[in-house]
C-alpha cells in the first residue's frame, strides 16, 4: 500500500507545472535560442520582479526530455516535436501538448573570414556534410581540405540539418562534434578551412554562405527569413506540457509582444508577427 501511494503522489507531482511547486518558471532546451530566452527573462523580470525564471540549454532534444520527465516549465525547441516525443508527452496526466512559435531563424552554414566562397547550393552543403565533397577546391574554393564541423545529435539545428540538407542521411563519420553553435563558431573562426552551421544569431566573427538557388544566391537576411525566401529558414518553439496558464502565460504573452518581438530582433533572430 505504501508502494502504491508513493507512486500515485509521484504521478501527481508531475501533474503540477513546476511554477506553482516552486514559484520559478524553468526554461530549458535549445541553444540556439538561449541567448534569446535569457534575454527575454531578464526583461520579463525587470517588469515582474516576483517572478523568477530560469533559462538554460542544452539542446531541443534535452528540452523535450526535461518536459517529459517534469523538470521543466517550457521547453525550447528550434526543430517541431518528434511524434514519440508528442506520444510520450501525450501519456502524461492532465496533458494538452502545447506549441507556440515564439521567433523566426534561418540555419546558416558559417566559413571563416578569409575563405573566397561566398555561397553553395544545398546539394553542396550535402555533399560536403555526407563526406562526398572533402576539399574546397571542388566548391570554387582554394585546393585544401575542408574541415567539418556538427552539433550533437540532441541538438534541434542538428536535426533540422540532418533532416532538410542531408535528406535524412548521417553525417560523415569525420565531422567534429561541438557542443554549442557558439563552439561552432568559435572553431570555425580559428580553422581557415572550416564550415560550421547554426543560428543566424550567432554569425559573429565569421562569413556567413549564401544559399545558391539556380542563378540566384539568396543571403540569411532579415527579409529572405522572414518571407521564407531564404531556403533553410525555420520557426523556434516554445513547448509546454499543459496549456499555459498564471505566470506561464504572462511570459509566453511578454515574448510575443510588441517589445518582446522587438527584443528578438535586437538579439539577431526575427519576428513571427
Amino acid at each position: 500500500m505504501k508502494s502504491f501511494l508513493a507512486s500515485l503522489a509521484a504521478v501527481l507531482l508531475l501533474a503540477v507545472p513546476l511554477a506553482a511547486r516552486a514559484g520559478t518558471v524553468t526554461v530549458k532546451g535549445s541553444d540556439t535560442m538561449v541567448i534569446l530566452g535569457q534575454r527575454w527573462a531578464e526583461d520579463f523580470m525587470k517588469k515582474n520582479p516576483n517572478t523568477r525564471l530560469q533559462v538554460t540549454g542544452g539542446g531541443s532534444g534535452t528540452g523535450f526530455a526535461a518536459l517529459i520527465n517534469g523538470t521543466t516549465d517550457i521547453g525550447m525547441s528550434s526543430r517541431p516535436i518528434k511524434d514519440a516525443e508528442k506520444q510520450k508527452l501525450g501519456t502524461l496526466p492532465n496533458a494538452a501538448v502545447t506549441e507556440v512559435s515564439v521567433a523566426k531563424d534561418g540555419v546558416t552554414f558559417y566559413v571563416h573570414e578569409k575563405n573566397p566562397v561566398q555561397a553553395l547550393t544545398v546539394e553542396q552543403l550535402k555533399g560536403i556534410y555526407l563526406g562526398d565533397i572533402t576539399n574546397w577546391k571542388e566548391v570554387g574554393g582554394p585546393d585544401a581540405p575542408i574541415v567539418v564541423y556538427s552539433r550533437e545529435n540532441s541538438s534541434g539545428t542538428y536535426v533540422f540539418v540532418k533532416d532538410n540538407v542531408l535528406d535524412g542521411e548521417d553525417f560523415v563519420s569525420s565531422a567534429q562534434t561541438l557542443p554549442g553553435t557558439a563552439a561552432v563558431v568559435n572553431a570555425v573562426a580559428k580553422e581557415k578551412n572550416g564550415i560550421g552551421y547554426g543560428g543566424a544569431a550567432y554569425a559573429k566573427g565569421i562569413k556567413e554562405l549564401s544559399i545558391k538557388k539556380g542563378q540566384e544566391a539568396i543571403a540569411p537576411s532579415a527579409e529572405n527569413i522572414k518571407s521564407g525566401k531564404y531556403p533553410l529558414a525555420r520557426d523556434l518553439y516554445f513547448y509546454l506540457r499543459a496549456r499555459p496558464s498564471g505566470e506561464l502565460k504572462a511570459f509566453i504573452d511578454y515574448a510575443l509582444s510588441a517589445d518582446g518581438q522587438a527584443t528578438a530582433t535586437k538579439v539577431g533572430y526575427f519576428p513571427v508577427k
